[in-house]
C-alpha cells in the first residue's frame, strides 16, 4: 500500500475554541475532513473525476482524545489510506500540535469511506484509477 501521509496545517479560529480555553471537540472532525479533502485532492492529481458518478461517503468517524489544542497552538493534521477494500477504504488521521518545536499527538482518527455512484443510487467498486493511485502504482 502508498505509505504517503499528507500534511495539512490548521488554523485555529477564535470560533473554534470552548469556554475552557480548549479547541471544541467537534472541530477536530472538521480538521480531519479538511485534511481528507486536502489528501485526496494531492493523491488524485490529474485524474479528472465525475463526481456524481464516482464518489464518495462517510459511512464511519471515529476520533481518539489524547490532549487538548489551544487557541495559539500551531497544528497539523497528518493523513494516510490504512485500509482499501473492494467498495471501501479507511484513511486515518494524526492531529499534531508542535510544542517547543515537537510534534505531539493530540487526536487520531480513523474515517471509513465507501465509493457511491449517486446517478444510480448504489455502492460501487473503487475505481481502478484510484486504487492504483492509492496504492502507490
Amino acid at each position: 500500500m502508498n505509505s504517503f501521509k499528507q500534511k495539512t496545517p490548521i488554523q485555529i479560529r477564535f470560533k473554534d475554541v470552548d469556554r475552557l480555553g480548549h479547541v471544541n471537540n467537534a472541530n477536530h472532525i472538521t480538521y480531519f475532513e479538511l485534511a481528507r479533502v486536502d489528501y485526496f485532492n494531492i493523491l488524485m492529481g490529474d485524474v479528472k473525476i465525475d463526481w456524481e458518478s464516482e464518489s464518495l461517503i462517510l459511512a464511519k468517524m471515529e476520533m481518539e482524545y489524547r490532549q487538548p489544542i489551544l487557541l495559539d497552538d500551531k497544528v497539523f493534521v497528518y493523513t494516510w489510506i490504512s485500509r482499501i477494500g473492494s467498495k471501501s477504504f479507511d484513511m486515518s488521521c494524526s492531529i499534531v500540535r508542535v510544542i517547543d518545536g515537537v510534534e505531539v499527538e493530540a487526536a487520531k482518527g480513523l474515517a471509513v469511506i465507501v465509493c457511491f455512484n449517486y446517478k444510480i443510487n448504489q455502492t460501487i467498486p473503487i475505481p481502478e484509477e484510484w486504487r492504483k493511485k492509492m496504492m502507490g502504482e
